[in-house]
């Protein structure tokens, strides 16, 4: 093996991110949104700790809804990357399997570093001394596992018990994989030195095939024919559909991990966390004399030991200890700390029952910008509508709803039945039904309208798009 081939990054950012609703959706999962106080995303933090630093061009393994997200994000802090579309999620092994093809294409003795976008890690080069200290064991013909040396006893987590002997450095192999045991058996596995699985994995990109092939030969099958089949669709690889779809929905843990012989684990400190509920956010965050983590437009009386968010309106909470509170443009979390993991079961239910809010936004993200429900009625909704510098919506028609276009900030570039017209602030365009439009944004600031729309018939899929720029159907 080539020693001295730089570490691939694959980077996965294909989630959900459910446990942490209403802030964290289906259509803005936590991995793009700015949890911390650093202004930017659990996302673009991972790409910039391996940016350069030894490493190769990263691939990142999204799924195929957060495409312009991941685009706009690294394009954000300019940092570079093949970016690779899911059609549907099939859990962790589909995904590593495609990252492990990918960097053999690029060169059979890759050593591949497969890294969570949705982790928050406080000491970045105890981070990378990890990896290159996993790198080392893994070029020696190890699939390493980067655990994490626990401070407590935590029944959130799996465990990993490792061998007695080293395999190099902190490095041993692993004897076997624990579930996420009772607080009493956690507090036993802490004491006999046990780690925590951080689900954050190095490995030679031949030996994790080798090992698809052999425990879970459906998966790699898969994912090597969706790659076989796969399209570029501006600049990104969209894999192929049917294939995809035939890889198991099955973690990389129960597939290969639990199962090879070869599985190591290197026992680290990094200031890691996964983010993976309210509870484990608020201790994350400095916190007030009170023990509070107070975020936005919020107030607190007699409240201890909290964690109280407002992204859109005055917040106040009193006499309340121990405390999750979360509000929203369109929904509000209240619950108690000791009872947020059940957060996930919440948007079951609410998905269960049709609830937009289960998964979207009133936020919704697209290429060219953004647009945010105001109000609805019958016959009638009102949005807030932002369109980027350079952004062009899709030259389309509607047939059951007109629309007017009220400019509150920049210019716009209206398309209306092939003739070009500019509108400035405090101007207004008039869309009959049926006819064909386009909106673009010519100018240096974003483009800021209110759009009313008209009609007996209102919903996002009175759409007939007749041409786009972003390649949407």
């Amino acid at each position: 093996m080539d020693h001295s081939s730089p570490i691939v990054p694959v980077i996965m950012a294909g989630g959900a991110g459910t446990r942490l609703w209403p802030l964290s959706r289906d259509t803005m999962p936590k991995q793009f949104i700015a949890l911390l106080d650093e202004g930017q995303s659990t996302f673009q933090a991972t790409l910039r700790r391996v940016a350069a630093r030894g490493f190769d061009r990263p691939i990142v393994v999204t799924n195929h809804d957060f495409r312009f997200i991941c685009a706009e994000q690294m394009q954000g802090i300019g940092i570079e990357g093949d970016i690779v579309l899911e059609p549907e999620r099939r859990d962790s092994a589909a995904a590593v399997a495609v990252g492990a093809l990918l960097a053999h294409r690029r060169n059979p003795d890759s050593v591949c570093a497969v890294l969570a976008s949705d982790h928050v890690v406080t000491q970045e080069e105890g981070l990378l001394d990890a990896i290159r200290e996993a790198a080392a064991a893994a070029r020696g013909g190890w699939i390493m596992t980067l655990g994490i040396t626990p401070d407590h006893a935590s029944s959130a987590y799996g465990y990993i018990q490792p061998a007695e002997e080293a395999i190099s450095g902190r490095a041993r192999a692993i004897t076997r994989f624990v579930e996420k045991p009772d607080v009493e058996t956690a507090q036993r596995y802490l004491d006999e030195g046990y780690s925590w699985n951080s689900g954050n994995f190095v490995f030679g990109a031949e030996l994790m095939l080798q090992e698809l092939h052999a425990h879970a030969p459906e998966v790699l099958e898969g994912a090597r024919d969706a790659l076989e089949g796969a399209t570029r669709d501006l600049d990104f690889l969209r894999l192929d559909q049917a294939s995809f779809a035939r890889c198991p929905r099955i973690s990389i843990d129960y597939a290969v991990m639990e199962k090879t012989q070869a599985g190591g684990v290197l026992a680290a400190e990094f200031g890691w966390s996964d983010i993976g509920s309210w509870d484990s956010l608020h201790a994350m965050k400095a916190k007030d004399t009170s023990g509070n983590v107070l975020e936005g437009d919020v107030r607190a009386i007699d409240t201890t030991n909290s964690f109280v968010r407002s992204d859109n309106m005055l917040t106040t909470v009193l006499g309340l200890d121990s405390a999750v509170v979360v509000t929203t443009h369109d929904a509000v979390l209240v619950a108690a700390r000791s009872h947020v993991a059940e957060v996930k079961r919440l948007v079951a239910q609410l998905a269960g029952e049709g609830r937009r809010e289960a998964g979207e936004h009133l936020r919704v993200h697209r290429p060219w910008g953004w647009y945010q429900r105001i109000d609805i009625g019958a016959g009638f909704q009102v949005k807030h509508i932002c369109v980027k510098p350079g952004g062009v919506l899709s030259l389309q028609r509607h047939f059951h709803r007109a629309e007017h276009w009220v400019v509150v900030r920049g210019t716009a570039e209206v398309t209306l039945d092939g003739k070009v017209a500019l509108y400035h602030e405090n101007e207004a365009a008039y869309i009959p039904v049926g006819a064909v439009h386009r909106l673009h944004n010519p100018g240096k600031i974003d483009l800021k309208l209110i759009e009313v729309q008209v009609g007996s018939y209102t919903g996002e899929d009175d759409i007939v798009r007749i041409e786009d720029v972003y390649s949407r159907g």
